[in-house]
């Protein structure tokens, strides 16, 4: 699957092409706030808001299903330091740090990344919405599907 973003970067989902890839090499700019030996933070092209990072690990890993769990921690870690930080540089009222994983959670370049946005009171930022279980037996039904697939 083939993706055309709004600088004209292509994303197929491999290596070679992906654009936080080509920023890890080098070949595309970006300012860059951390780097670890596995980890590298960098400011957003779009901002949700200005502080805005993404945390992405250095190897090419698709999303959190691919990504291995010490890779997982450490990724995380790092959002947790740069949310730190950033709220104190931007005197944020608070951070948001998720990660969208596949293309109906919102992903779109399909390297692993964690978003570390800054929010202010009233920045109208949309937060997700909540829906309320029909019935009491619905939610504990999903609760021990959910349970049923943990391995």
């Amino acid at each position: 699957m083939t993706r055309v973003f709004k600088l004209g970067y292509t994303n197929d989902m491999n290596e070679e092409s992906c654009v936080f890839c080509k920023i890890v090499k080098g070949e595309l700019p970006s300012d860059i706030v951390s780097e670890t030996e596995r980890t590298l933070t960098f400011v957003d092209l779009h901002p949700n808001n200005f502080g805005h990072c993404l945390v992405i690990p250095k190897v090419h890993y698709q999303d959190i299903y691919t990504l291995p769990n010490e890779l997982v921690a450490e990724v995380f870690e790092e959002a947790k330091r740069i949310a730190i930080a950033t709220k104190s540089a931007v005197h944020a009222d608070g951070v948001n740090v998720y990660m969208n994983n596949g293309e109906a959670s919102g992903q779109v370049i399909f390297h692993a990344h964690v978003h570390v946005i800054p929010r202010f009171h009233g920045d109208e930022l949309r937060t997700f919405p909540t829906r309320a279980y029909e019935y009491d037996s619905h939610k504990k039904e999903i609760g021990k599907k959910i349970k049923s697939f943990l391995t």
